[in-house]
């Protein structure tokens, strides 16, 4: 299960919408790529359909696909938007990363 966050929800259904995309029937793909500083780094994309092969997950009204590979290095995530003075941005609150990078957006494990 991935979560979301109320900042994020906000964020996602707000650049969703500009996007074209709706928040009520697409969906945010969640995915883990390799690359970054630390080995791995995190994907946000919008997306219209899943496929037979992903995860789909609803929290806080928001319709997560996730394919099965990056499922395993995602469980118990959280998404969350932070707006702050230090940067804007999703965050991913991952607790299967045991280190992340100074920008958080990548990790091992």
């Amino acid at each position: 299960m991935i979560k979301v966050s109320e900042t994020a929800k906000k964020r996602v259904v707000t650049l969703m919408t500009e996007e074209g995309f709706d928040a009520t029937t697409d969906f945010v793909r969640v995915g883990v790529k390799s690359g970054g500083c630390s080995g791995l780094s995190y994907e946000l994309n919008f997306d219209k359909t899943a496929s037979d092969t992903d995860k789909v997950f609803e929290d806080n009204a928001v319709r997560i696909i996730v394919d099965k590979k990056s499922f395993l290095y995602l469980v118990g995530t959280t998404l969350e938007y932070s707006g702050g003075l230090n940067g804007k941005g999703f965050v991913f609150n991952n607790p299967n990363a045991q280190r992340t990078c100074g920008c958080g957006e990548s990790f091992s494990l």
